[in-house]
C-alpha cells in the first residue's frame, strides 16, 4: 500500500481519538512486584521498586495504534547502577513491534543512559542511547513518544531526541499494523546495564524507586470489536490531535542536532563494525 494511502486512510479513521489523562487507577494495571508497585495521591502518582527479590511493573489497560504518549517520570536516585526502568509500547508474540525507552543506571555522579529502540516485525538493532542534559532524579520530567503513519518521534520535555521515519518504500519494516499497550518497569540488569556489565547492583542500597505521574494518552484506541478510533477512554477529550501527522519544525530539527550532537553516545548508523557488509537501509537517508 503506498504510503499517502496509508495516510489518507488514518486520517479518515481518526476524526475522534481517546484521551487517557493521569488517572492510575483507571488507565493502567499492575502487572508485577506485587506491593513493589503503588498508586498513590488518588491515582495521581505511582511508584515502581526493585528489592533483591524482584521488580515490578505496569500496563496500560488499553491497545493503541497511533498515537501521543507522555509521562513525567523521576528516576532512582542515587547509586542506581544495574538498574533499569523503562517506559515503552509494545504488541505481543515473536514477530511483534514495540518502541522503547529504557533509562540505565549508573553509580552515583555518572550520568543515566538513556537507550532507545525500534522494533518492527520482531526485529530491533536500531539502537540509539543518550545522556541528558539534567539530572533526571531530582524532579519529575517529561518523556514522549509519538507515533503515527510516517513517523517516531522520542521527546524529552518536548524536545526531541530521535526521530524514526517510515521508509517501507525503501524495504525498511516500519510499526503500523499491531496495536501496542504502554508498559513500564523497573527490573535488574547487572549483568549489561552499567558499563558493559562490569558495575553490579550495590543491593544494600535496596530498595530503588522510581515514581511516575501525569500519564496521558492521547491515541487511537484498538479492541476486539473492530476499528474504535472515535472511542473515548476517559472523560476527557480533546481536539488537538496534532500527533497524526506531527513532524519537526525548523526549531525542532535544530534541537535535534543540538541533542544529538551533544549529549548521543551511540548510534546504529554509524556503527560499521557492527554492520561490516553495510549500514542498515534506513541509516542512508
Amino acid at each position: 500500500m503506498g504510503s499517502s494511502l496509508l495516510v489518507l486512510m488514518f486520517m479518515a479513521c481518526l476524526m475522534e481519538a481517546a484521551l487517557v489523562s493521569g488517572n492510575f487507577y483507571k488507565d493502567v494495571d499492575i502487572t508485577w512486584g506485587n506491593e513493589r508497585a503503588k498508586i498513590l495521591r488518588a491515582g495521581r502518582l505511582l511508584t515502581l521498586s526493585l528489592d533483591k527479590f524482584s521488580g515490578s511493573g505496569f500496563q496500560s489497560k488499553n491497545e493503541y495504534l497511533f498515537g501521543r504518549f507522555d509521562v513525567q517520570l523521576k528516576l532512582v536516585p542515587g547509586n542506581s547502577a544495574g538498574t533499569v526502568t523503562t517506559y515503552y509500547l509494545s504488541s505481543q508474540g515473536p514477530s511483534h513491534d514495540e518502541i522503547d525507552f529504557e533509562f540505565l543506571g549508573n553509580v552515583s555522579g555518572q550520568p543515566y543512559t538513556i537507550h532507545t529502540n525500534v522494533y518492527s516485525q520482531g526485529k530491533g538493532n536500531r539502537e540509539q542511547q543518550f545522556h541528558l542534559w539534567f539530572d533526571p532524579t531530582t524532579s519529575f520530567h517529561t518523556y514522549s513518544i509519538i507515533w503515527n503513519p510516517r513517523r517516531i518521534i522520542f521527546m524529552v520535555d518536548d524536545i526531541p531526541i530521535r526521530v524514526f521515519h517510515n521508509d517501507e518504500a525503501a524495504g525498511v519494516p516500519f510499526p503500523k499494523n499491531q496495536p501496542m499497550r504502554v508498559y513500564s518497569s523497573l527490573w535488574n540488569a547487572d549483568d549489561w546495564a552499567t558499563q558493559g556489565g562490569r558495575v553490579k547492583t550495590d543491593w544494600s542500597l535496596a530498595p530503588f524507586t522510581a515514581a511516575y505521574r501525569n500519564f496521558n494518552v492521547n491515541a487511537c484506541l484498538s479492541s476486539s470489536s473492530g476499528s474504535s478510533c472515535g472511542a473515548k477512554s476517559s472523560d476527557a477529550f480533546t481536539a488537538d490531535q496534532a500527533w497524526q501527522t506531527q513532524d519537526l519544525d525548523a526549531r525542532g530539527r535544530n534541537r535535534l542536532r543540538w541533542v544529538q550532537k551533544k549529549y548521543m553516545i551511540y548510534n546504529y548508523c554509524t556503527d560499521f563494525k557492527r554492520f561490516p557488509q553495510g549500514l542498515p537501509r534506513e541509516c542512508k537517508r
